[in-house]
């Protein structure tokens, strides 16, 4: 199982950004995707799942409204699209990856996790 996550850079406060997570070996269709992020000096933060299965998605209160989740199913890619970025929105962003056993993503214990990719936004 592989997970990469891409997408991250510099940004200024108020821009967009879509971050990728592509995955390969294992059926992308069986599985759910989670995205989530660590600031420095702090714990790692939840923010979104997708299950490529049913499409169902769930998002913590911290990502209602700026945070979009989407997934590719023909490009094994599930994407997080952040709007209106703020300076704490700078984190390192992963995505991982859990077999889907149905009634939502919430909660699930990933055992899958990719690299993550470097989100910094500047005010």
């Amino acid at each position: 199982v592989q997970l990469q996550a891409s997408g991250g850079g510099v940004v200024q406060a108020g821009g967009s950004l879509r971050l990728s997570c592509t995955a390969s070996g294992f059926n992308f269709d069986d599985y759910a995707i989670g995205w989530f992020r660590q600031a420095p000096g702090k714990e790692r933060e939840g923010l979104s799942c997708i299950s490529n299965s049913d499409g169902s998605t769930y998002y913590e209160d911290s990502a209602k409204g700026r945070f979009t989740i989407s997934s590719d199913n023909d490009k094994n890619t599930v994407y997080l699209q952040i709007r209106k970025l703020k300076p704490e929105d700078t984190a390192v962003y992963y995505c991982a990856a859990e077999y889907y056993y149905g009634l939502g993503c919430r909660g699930y214990d990933y055992d899958y996790w990719g690299q993550g990719t470097q989100v910094t936004v500047s005010s």
